[in-house]
């Protein structure tokens, strides 16, 4: 066993009851294409050696703030209320795994609530079954996702990745979720003729192994769909970001009009060093955003050139999302900073280079960065969520920035979260609002938005 973690297996697995063969009898004959192909996968997740299974399931208790994670000593599920009561499963929960994830996200600013005295959902307790059933042991760490947002979900799943590195076990990871639920015009949720847009796009991004892809779907293709594993799916992204991609279709069926998907996302043979299984193309965000705002102002200022960024197959980079680059002395004197509330490029990555370059010329408040300076600057990258609107009891500066507008929507000026000597939400209300040159007492309409910070180290 290595000293470091590391996702060895990642997949998606569907979760009608039908499959189970106790539930469905003669008509799981219907959907026997995805119970072969979850031998096939439980297969490959076996012989990747791993320990523990994480699976996450659209259809636990929600939340809405918070993800949640089934509590207590084991999880169990029977399927009771399909026919079957005496057919269940159950399986030892990875309290040490379970407790990493808790500490890496609440850094992060989420929230993992405990599910007490619940039995799995049939999202869990389904592909639970398949896995189980055809060889595979091990502890369970059991989640359920929430109605924070796409990106939000993204950020949960690298909260995941980091917590995995740190047991020092290898882990398999398991999106459960049907695709779309109106294929057919006697479908549960009713017939849409667009609806098989949304399931080719994600088996085709699985079979052009570019599972990223599924995080830019568009969201009235989504609603159409009527799907309920897409939020699994961008956990599954965000904890893979940095793996190699190894991506698979196993099986895909539509028999009652709703999509069955069993398919394979990574995957890292058993004794593989865990530094094999990244690409040069993929990196950690928390070296390589740092790193590449840096190398675009040095180039800029030394050369006037701008660098063009050479990452733009990694799935973190190339999401599209707002973000700040700032430039500090080695003293921690601010030198620069300049960002985008939203997205003005087609990936991060040229938006962080449109904005490194703004940071080190553009800043009204300083001079352009001079070549003789570039040895003495630390970078730091703040990647924003979309921001929603919040009352003022939903601020919290250490958590969430904000952003202020007044009455007419012309005015507006934004405040990162967790900035030194801004301790309440009225501080940092009144900064924001005079940064925008909002008059003190006018009306506010307030926004809120988390930040995933990346910051460089001091050498």
């Amino acid at each position: 066993m290595g000293s470091e973690g590391s996702i060895v297996f990642s997949g998606v697995a569907p979760h009608p009851p039908i499959m189970v063969p106790e539930v469905g009898r003669e008509a799981a004959r219907d959907v026997r294409r995805s119970i072969e192909a979850m031998e096939e996968m439980t297969n490959r997740l076996v012989s990747s050696g791993a320990e523990t299974l994480i699976l996450i399931s659209p259809h636990a208790p929600l939340e809405p703030q918070a993800f949640v994670a089934y509590a207590g000593s084991k999880v169990y599920g029977d399927f009771r209320h399909f026919r079957a009561p005496k057919t269940f499963v159950e399986a030892p929960v990875d309290h040490r795994l379970l407790e990493a994830i808790s500490a890496s996200a609440a850094l992060e600013g989420f929230v993992i609530s405990p599910l007490a005295d619940f039995d799995l959902d049939h999202g869990t307790a389904v592909p639970l079954y398949f896995l189980q059933r055809n060889g595979w042991t091990g502890h369970v760490v059991a989640l359920g996702y929430s109605f924070l947002s796409d990106s939000d979900h993204l950020r949960f799943g690298r909260c995941i990745a980091k917590a995995v590195r740190t047991v020092g076990y290898p882990v398999a990871f398991i999106a459960s979720g049907d695709l779309s639920h109106r294929l057919k015009l006697d479908a549960p949720a009713g017939f849409d003729p667009s609806a098989h847009l949304f399931d080719e796009e994600v088996v085709d991004a699985i079979q052009t192994n570019e599972p990223q892809r599924i995080a830019e779907i568009d969201e009235d293709l989504r609603r159409i769909a009527g799907e309920c594993g897409y939020r699994s799916l961008l956990v599954a992204i965000g904890a893979t970001t940095n793996l190699r991609t190894a991506s698979e279709v196993l099986s895909y069926e539509a028999p009652f009009g709703v999509g069955y998907l069993v398919a394979q996302i990574t995957s890292k043979r058993r004794g593989e060093p865990a530094d094999e299984a990244h690409s040069t193309n993929y990196s950690d965000p928390n070296e390589i955003l740092p790193q590449l705002a840096r190398d675009v102002v040095e180039a800029y200022v030394r050369t006037g050139q701008r660098l063009k960024p050479h990452l733009v197959d990694d799935p973190y980079l190339n999401q599209r999302a707002g973000c700040f680059v700032s430039l500090k002395t080695l003293t921690g004197e601010l030198r620069g900073c300049i960002g985008t509330i939203e997205p003005a490029e087609q990936t991060l990555a040229e938006e962080i280079v449109s904005n490194a370059i703004g940071s080190a010329t553009r800043d009204p408040r300083f001079p352009p960065v001079a070549d003789a300076e570039l040895a003495d600057l630390l970078y730091s990258v703040d990647v924003l969520s979309p921001a929603e609107p919040a009352r003022f009891e939903d601020l919290d500066p250490r958590v969430y920035g904000v952003i202020v507008e007044d009455a007419s929507g012309l005015q507006r000026g934004l405040l990162l979260p967790d900035i030194e000597g801004v301790d309440t939400a009225e501080q940092q209300v009144q900064i924001a609002a005079r940064k925008a040159g909002i008059r003190f007492g006018s009306p506010l309409t307030l926004f809120r938005f988390r930040v995933e910070r990346f910051r460089e180290q001091r050498g």
